[in-house]
């Protein structure tokens, strides 16, 4: 039994040929647009590439593009299709490319929707490689005189200013690590000399963080420099006072600031995945009408269009062992005692059972 079942008269077919042929237009500027979201967001992760280390966070643009390009040329086909599909004429030399057609634009819309998933699942990924990342860029801070770091400071100092952060997780990130260059350390300095000492690693650390943490809306002047010392600085207290610094870390920045993309990115792909959809199902009532025209003989009648012309679990059914039986074709059984396929074939007796067999004489 056909599911969906519709019945078209001639009129109601060409309007939907008409309608589709609209709608695959629009579609062409669907996969524009998709096009665009995965250009804008490559771009966007490109521009913080020197603090995301390489892994797979340019699998979901590479999607969005690569998806975009083909809706583009199945829509301009499926377009010229239902154009046509108006006339029953004309229709007979789609007829069979009509039905490969849908099969291929099924696969296509999975993708879309498989892409719009993606921008959902894609947080881990992007978390773990921005946390690999800022860690060794804050690390490479100092090495202004290294070439291949020497950006380096220049984009974590932007990148801090920007986003209102503070090292990788926090500013206490800082403590950790020496961001100074010892090209700016005065080695006569017994202060100096003693923070080096003291480190096992020969480090020089301090709890301190670069200017471009500094809040620049707080009303009291910046303090960067021995931040958990009370008695540097007048009338501060560390524990119960608000500190003038950014306190996010900047992973969790960068990560709310991809996430809000991917998130309008991920309903934009899955209203264009819907809006696919809805076209697919029409093109296969398109289909499926005009080809029963054809087999009544009757191109000014009525005729059924359908989704699937027998139910959901016998159309599996028949999938699956179509799946099976791939392969199969032509091959001889090996199994012991199976006789040969031509055996029982019967042979025409042309005369007499008996035929008396002559002698071949010796030479």
């Amino acid at each position: 039994m056909a599911v969906l079942k519709v019945k078209f008269t001639k009129t109601k077919r060409d309007k939907l040929a008409q309608i589709l042929w609209i709608l695959n237009w629009v579609s062409v500027l669907s996969g524009i647009i998709l096009f665009s979201l995965g250009l804008f967001l490559k771009i966007e992760i490109k521009k913080r590439n020197e603090v995301m280390a390489k892994g797979d966070v340019n699998s979901v643009p590479n999607m969005l593009i690569s998806v975009g390009v083909i809706a583009c040329i199945i829509n301009f086909l499926g377009g010229k299709i239902c154009y046509d599909c108006s006339d029953a004429n004309k229709f007979s030399r789609w007829k069979l490319v009509m039905l490969p057609y849908i099969v291929c634009t099924f696969c296509f819309t999975f993708c879309i929707l498989v892409g719009a998933l993606m921008c959902y699942t894609m947080r881990n990924e992007l978390e773990e490689s921005l946390y690999l990342g800022l860690r060794d860029a804050i690390k490479f801070y100092k090495d202004t005189d290294i070439p291949g770091r020497c950006f380096l400071k220049k984009t974590v100092d932007m990148l801090q200013i920007r986003f209102q952060c503070c090292g990788n997780n926090g500013f206490r990130d800082w403590f950790e690590i020496q961001w100074v260059s010892v090209r700016y350390l005065n080695m006569a300095s017994k202060e100096v000399l003693d923070r080096l000492k003291s480190n096992v690693d020969g480090k020089f650390l301090v709890d301190g963080v670069p200017f471009s943490c500094c809040n620049p809306s707080s009303p009291r002047p910046c303090i960067q420099y021995q931040l958990t010392n009370n008695s540097a600085h007048y009338n501060y207290d560390f524990l119960t006072e608000e500190l003038n610094i950014w306190v996010k870390g900047c992973r969790e920045a960068l990560l709310d600031y991809y996430t809000a993309i991917m998130r309008s990115i991920g309903i934009a792909a899955l209203l264009i995945w819907l809006f696919e959809l809805s076209v697919l199902i029409g093109v296969r009532y398109l289909q499926t009408a005009m080809k029963n025209v054809l087999l009544l003989g009757d191109l000014e009648g009525e005729s059924d269009g359908w989704l699937l012309e027998n139910s959901f679990v016998e159309t599996a059914k028949y999938n699956i062992s179509i799946i099976k039986n791939l392969g199969k074709a032509n091959q001889i059984s090996t199994v012991s005692g199976m006789n040969d396929p031509n055996i029982d074939v019967q042979n025409t007796n042309c005369g007499k059972n008996n035929i008396t067999t002559k002698s071949i004489p010796a030479a």
